[in-house]
């Protein structure tokens, strides 16, 4: 234990500092922000200890406020303020990047991999510029949702033993459904990567935990959690239509656009009905759709491997970006999170490029090009790269020869486990992946 610590006390140091220079830079202000509009009134009735008021205010993600409620009651300490109380249920999000990073370092180290390599890889997963502009929108949440989702593969795939990290895995994956839904496109991977003599137990706790969160929320039917969810979910429920998804080119130009704050959005499209009836249900389906496919071909008798699992994750997170009406700057984070963790868990000795030129695209997509290119420019730049990347990635899935089983481990283990990924994109050896102890 002390020989971990020591080996990974100056990436913990180094995450730790990357996480205050996030929160400094992406933390000033909640002002005109989502979570001022969205959050604020529920975490302030819960500071006056109306427990019903602040479940009834809260938003569609409510299941996050509830996850990180305990961090608004620490301000009261100090007698700290609305701000406090801003920054500090942003903490367990920051601080989740924080834990994920070293983990992933962790194991770039047990497999040999430079110092470069891992200073990269921390610095994609805690310093991303997508999870500053998360903080700065008020969407912190976003990032506890990809921490989670990606801690869930990891722990899923991780199989010896006398030890079962299903229940563990499940309660990870239940808790980033109650963070937020989109996180049940997470569950295929999840599952697939769980030994099938463990994946009832890994979906029940994954249930159990979910509804240990929402159950308030539900309970309190009359709240904004309940109508929020609702008008979310029902077809064409929204008039929200960014550039950068498939569906853009279907709009049409017309009357002037103006953002939830009243901004003109010069250039913009009005997207047809029809986009707003089939966007949210697709996403599901196609998550749906690859986890079946990855399913079909191997993962019904066996678990797959912890590669494989990854891709996937990294695969359906993207096409949610890209089949979602809504996709905007914090929506791609979950999706780099989990392409870190699999570029990083291939047998290259290479700096983890893949990943931080994703990071880039992505930041220059939302944030540069917004400022200089029209709508219809990002729109065309956005796809001219991520469709790519998405058929690159699907090829990598799926395109690979045959994948046999690895044996059954011994000692009464009811499932069996494929201990490496025979992707096209390259090949791991679990045991070199996996976190010492």
């Amino acid at each position: 234990m002390r020989q971990r610590l020591r080996e990974n006390a100056l990436c913990a140091v180094a995450a730790g500092a990357s996480c205050a220079a996030m929160a400094w830079l992406g933390l000033y202000g909640f002002a005109w922000n989502d979570y001022d509009n969205e959050v604020r009134p529920a975490y302030e009735a819960l500071m006056q200890g109306h427990i019903v008021g602040f479940l009834r205010l809260a938003p569609a993600y409510g299941g996050s406020l509830i996850e990180r409620a305990p961090f608004a009651l620490v301000p009261g300490l100090w007698g700290g303020g609305a701000l406090a109380v801003y920054r500090t249920v942003a903490l367990p999000c920051l601080l989740a990047t924080a834990m994920l990073g070293v983990w992933l370092v962790s194991r770039m180290r047990g497999q040999g991999r430079s110092p470069l390599a891992r200073a990269v890889a921390l610095g994609v997963c805690v310093a991303n510029p997508i999870t500053l502009l998360a903080l700065e929108v008020g969407h912190p949440e976003e990032v506890l949702g990809g921490c989670l989702c990606v801690a869930a593969v990891l722990l899923a795939a991780r199989h010896s033993v006398g030890r079962d990290h299903s229940l563990l895995a499940g309660a990870l994956l239940g808790l980033a459904i109650a963070n937020k839904e989109w996180a049940l496109l997470a569950a295929g991977p999840v599952l697939l990567a769980t030994p099938p003599g463990r994946r009832a137990r890994c979906l029940a706790s994954a249930c159990l935990t979910a509804a240990a969160v929402l159950g308030p929320l539900v309970l309190v039917s009359s709240g904004s959690f309940v109508s929020s969810a609702k008008a979310a979910a029902a077809p064409g429920g929204s008039p929200i239509f960014q550039p950068w998804q498939v569906w853009w080119f279907f709009g049409h130009h017309g009357a002037l656009v103006h953002g939830l704050f009243g901004t003109a959005k010069p250039g913009y499209r009005t997207g047809p009905a029809w986009t707003g009836a089939i966007s949210h249900p697709l996403v599901l389906v196609a998550g749906g759709a690859v986890a079946a496919a990855v399913w079909m071909r191997g993962g019904r008798r066996t678990a797959l491997g912890q590669q494989d699992a990854l891709l996937t994750l990294a695969l359906v997170l993207l096409l949610r970006c890209l089949l979602d009406t809504w996709d905007t700057s914090y929506y791609p984070l979950p999706f780099l999170l989990a392409l870190l963790a699999w570029e990083v868990g291939t047998p290259s000795r290479k700096l983890p490029l893949l990943a931080l030129t994703a990071s880039v695209l992505m930041w220059i997509s939302f944030q540069w090009l917004a400022l200089h290119v029209s709508a219809d420019a990002q729109a065309a730049l956005f796809l001219a790269w991520t469709l790519p990347l998405a058929a690159w990635l699907g090829l990598g899935l799926f395109a690979s020869g045959s994948r046999a089983p690895a044996p059954a481990p011994r000692g009464g283990d009811s499932g069996q486990v494929r201990e490496s990924p025979v992707g096209a994109l390259g090949r791991s050896d679990d045991d070199l992946l996996s976190v010492p102890g």
